[in-house]
């Protein structure tokens, strides 16, 4: 028998006093450059386990095959994805290359590309005037800044092609009031 895994504690419910079971805000999940099949046969448990208790979905590009694009569709409860720079006609005809949506109020976009690192705040503030979060791809590296106008920026890395980054990663983070709150890179442990 293999023993049940623990999701992490992101996705754990609270309950008050009363016995009431309440969340704080809604949960949200953001990976990107997934690169399924070619780097990875699927994507590890672990993120499948978070994608299936989410709220929404975040997925920054570089999915590779429509197969993935459509699994994430019908596990996830709201999805807001993009097309990287490696995915195909079917994939760009299927989403879009920059999403932009306000969800309980936090006005989100989702890009794959962002140029590089040298100025990319000065760019997002100007490519991103009206947004409160930017979240990107393409890099593999994980990134949290906030730019001079106050928007932040977050590439949740990749959960299955680390490149130079030690560990393959994804984020979570909570949506309550407008704000982003709880933002956690997770660090995902090799492959057996």
């Amino acid at each position: 028998m293999v023993p049940a895994r623990r999701v992490p504690s992101f996705f754990d419910v609270n309950t008050s006093r009363a016995g009431v079971r309440v969340t704080s805000g809604l949960r949200l999940v953001a990976v990107a450059d997934t690169h399924v099949p070619k780097r990875a046969r699927d994507l590890p448990a672990r993120v499948w386990a978070a994608v299936d208790v989410a709220d929404v979905v975040v997925h920054a590009g570089d999915w590779v095959t429509p197969a993935l694009l459509d699994e994430f569709e019908a596990r996830s409860a709201r999805l807001v994805g993009v097309w990287g720079n490696n995915d195909g006609p079917e994939l760009r005809g299927r989403l879009p290359e920059v999403a932009r949506v306000t969800i309980e109020g936090l006005r989100l976009a989702v890009v794959h590309e962002t140029g590089g690192r040298d100025g990319r705040e000065r760019r997002a503030d100007a490519a991103y005037p009206d947004v409160d979060v930017l979240i990107f791809g393409h890099s593999h590296i994980p990134w949290d800044t906030v730019s001079p106008n106050g928007l932040r920026l977050l590439n949740p890395g990749s959960p299955t092609d680390r490149r130079r980054q030690p560990r393959c990663t994804y984020l979570t983070a909570r949506i309550t009031d407008g704000t982003l709150t709880d933002v956690e890179l997770h660090r995902l442990s090799p492959p057996r």
